[in-house]
């Protein structure tokens, strides 16, 4: 066995590899690491995914190099059972994205000029996205949009897809208009219609502001992310004005703490 490898600590990603190989061997590896597949470990991807994200948003760079080598071990997990079952391999992987970068930006790699803006060059991205997409086995406008994306995401990349082709409000005022429709909708659901109607209804709703925020140029993810850390920050404000008072929520009331989240959100605005 290559240990040698194993604690070179200089070995780079062939170290990490090696580790991986070395769990996954079915004679002297990880019980744990063998019995797993690419549905079982599919979920700690995206979870890996999102506390990138969220060491991001939260700007705690010394938890960030952390979190991008749990996600980097989620590539080599998924690549090392992929090789098991011969279906591609890490360096593939690599030379699959790599041929991709090349491919999508033949103003650096090729002989197209540098001098375009950048909402140009992304509109050249998707120009190239698409004929990617001809030539291979998606045809719908919606092909390749993943499944298993968050729905606020994936919402957001189906309105996208769907404006490349016309078919999209032309200003915010009719999305806005749209918002007024389905709330109605909602509301009449609520007392006239069943659980799954009034959860499509729901839906509906969701989904246009999903594109109001398109059509505003914001990330609904993102938005969503943060309005969750603000009514995390501010509740915790409740919380602890009143442990000060020797209470707790349960020992609390409504309209107290109504009271105390007025007053941490003022404190909050202060400058």
């Amino acid at each position: 066995m290559p240990d040698d490898l194993i604690h070179d600590k200089d070995a780079g990603i062939d170290r990490l590899l090696e580790i991986m190989r070395r769990l996954r061997d079915p004679e002297t590896g990880c019980p744990w690491d063998i019995e797993q597949t690419f549905d079982t470990i599919a979920p700690y991807t995206i979870e890996e995914a999102y506390e990138v994200a969220d060491a991001i948003e939260r700007r705690a760079w010394h938890e960030l190099e952390g979190e991008l080598g749990d996600l980097l071990l989620q590539t080599v997990y998924h690549t090392a059972m992929g090789e098991e079952e011969g279906r591609f391999s890490f360096q593939s992987v690599v030379t699959a994205i790599s041929d991709k970068m090349v491919a999508r930006h033949p103003h650096v790699f090729g002989d197209e000029a540098r001098d375009k803006s950048a909402e140009q060059q992304s509109a050249d991205w998707e120009t190239i996205k698409a004929a990617e997409r001809a030539g291979g086995a998606q045809k719908g406008t919606l092909d390749g949009v993943a499944v298993g994306l968050p729905a606020l995401l994936r919402a957001l990349k189906l309105q996208k897809r769907a404006a490349r082709v016309g078919f999209d409000w032309p200003s915010t005022d009719e999305v806005i208009d749209k918002i007024r429709e389905e709330a109605a909708e909602l509301i009449e659901a609520r007392e006239t219609l069943s659980q799954a109607e009034i959860e499509e209804e729901f839906g509906d709703l969701l989904f246009v502001m999903a594109n109001l925020g398109r059509h505003l140029g914001l990330d609904p993810e993102a938005a969503l992310r943060a309005a969750n850390a603000k009514f995390t920050r501010r509740f915790e404000g409740v919380e602890a004005r009143l442990a000060a008072m020797g209470k707790t929520p349960a020992e609390s009331d409504l309209a107290e703490m109504d009271a105390l989240w007025d007053a941490v959100k003022r404190e909050g605005r202060l400058p």
